[in-house]
């Protein structure tokens, strides 16, 4: 067997592939943790969000534009972008240990969801039932209370990334994507579909950055030569190869990656499409502002249920992944493949914040499985993928049709070369 081992944009490593002992070692080797961030918007940790022209708390985003509107003076601004006001653009390379924003911090399995706030207007007290709402309304003076401390149950990220996309144009969208289907879908879905029952939604998403080092034994094979026998009716294709050890190692670094902060959306085995909501990525998330409660009004948000150290192996997998691609041109001369045997990484430092990303989302329950259909918009881009129920009698004809009509045409070649 042939020794191969250069790679031209990377120095190979030296050694053999580390044994299953020498693994474990280093996969307990964890970076330790760096500084957190603390990302509470502290000129809002009243509740009360004011227009900064008026003073007034009747504030919502203006989903045409991405901004908050005064609705008493209408007025428009937004929060600062959190790019720029933590720093999250700068340093990727030289990141050390696991750094956590504030809003991304183990969520404390006691937390209640019930908050009491003060009314700094006119005394009251005011309970916000955070499990379903980040806002609510003094029932004395109508001043609207948000939560923008970050509390222990997960429900205050770090960011919020607007909506840009209104309803209509989101209606729009589904429709459009529904009506591209129509052929083959229920015929009960089509009857029963509204678009216009769409909602917005903010989903919870860690937006990581990291710095790793990847590195991957293997063997590949490079074809010498190539012949056909015949046997009996059959002619059977051989091939000789010469086959090499591969190794390959590079370091690369990861800016906004994005993952799932709910176990019900990253878990793909449950009766229904939810991952869905993967299709339509990825989000502009350089576009993420400071977190003010005001952006979630009119809209419905899930909470963050995951910490970051249940989802490191979930960050692992997919470094491991883009390392591979990372690697991938440097393995033009194996024309028979490569297969990775072993494989190993070393994450030098990871950055994570939490941001709730905007959604419509059209769902749909089909009767006769249970099964929970959803259509999806990116709320940013438009970038619209969904799932409908098909009538399985017009797939199965459509099927018989088609295989009717490719037998037509073999039986009309044969008879026109007999």
């Amino acid at each position: 067997m042939s020794q191969e081992s250069v790679e031209p944009q990377r120095p190979t490593f030296d050694g053999p592939p580390l044994s299953l002992e020498e693994e474990l070692a280093a996969a307990k080797a964890e970076p330790e943790a760096g500084p957190s961030i603390e990302t509470v918007n502290e000129s809002l940790k009243d509740g009360l969000n004011r227009c900064p022209k008026c003073g007034s708390t009747d504030v919502q985003l203006r989903g045409s534009t991405g901004m908050l509107i005064c609705l008493f003076c209408r007025n428009e601004w937004q929060e600062a972008r959190v790019e720029e006001e933590f720093g999250l653009g700068e340093g990727i390379d030289q990141l050390e240990g696991t750094i956590i924003a504030s809003g991304a911090e183990d969520i404390a399995a006691d937390a209640a969801d019930m908050v009491t706030f003060k009314c700094e207007a006119c005394g009251a007290e005011v309970v916000v039932d955070t499990a379903h709402s980040l806002n609510a309304r003094c029932h004395w003076c109508r001043h609207t209370l948000n939560v923008n401390t970050q509390i222990p149950n997960g429900a205050v990220p770090d960011a919020v990334l607007p909506f840009r996309l209104t309803k209509d144009e989101a209606v729009e969208k589904i429709r459009a994507f529904a009506s591209k289907r129509r052929l083959f879908a229920h015929k009960r879905f089509k009857k029963e579909f509204i678009p216009e029952n769409v909602l917005g939604v903010y989903l919870p998403y860690l937006v990581i950055d990291a710095r790793a080092q990847s590195q991957y034994w293997g063997k590949g094979e490079v074809q010498t030569r190539r012949w056909t026998e015949k046997q009996g009716d059959n002619t059977v294709t051989y091939y000789a190869a010469d086959v090499y050890q591969v190794a390959r190692q590079v370091s690369f670094t990861v800016d906004d990656l994005t993952v799932e902060g709910a176990a019900e959306r990253a878990d793909f085995s449950s009766g229904n499409t939810n991952n869905i909501v993967n299709t339509i990525l990825p989000f502009d998330t350089k576009n993420a502002v400071k977190w003010n409660a005001s952006y979630l009004v009119g809209f419905t948000s899930e909470k963050r249920n995951l910490n970051v150290e249940a989802l490191k192996p979930v960050l692992e997998d997919q470094l491991l992944s883009i390392g591979r691609s990372q690697v991938h041109s440097s393995l033009g001369r194996f024309d028979r493949g490569v297969r990775w045997e072993q494989e190993q990484l070393d994450v030098g430092g990871s950055r994570w914040v939490s941001m709730y990303l905007p959604v419509w989302l059209y769902s749909y329950r089909q009767e006769s499985n249970g099964l929970l259909h959803y259509i999806a918009v990116n709320a940013r881009t438009g970038e619209t993928m969904g799932s409908i129920p098909v009538s399985q009698p017009k797939l199965l004809l459509a099927a018989f049709t088609v295989g009717t009509f490719l037998e037509g045409v073999a039986g009309a070649i044969l008879v026109a070369t007999a």
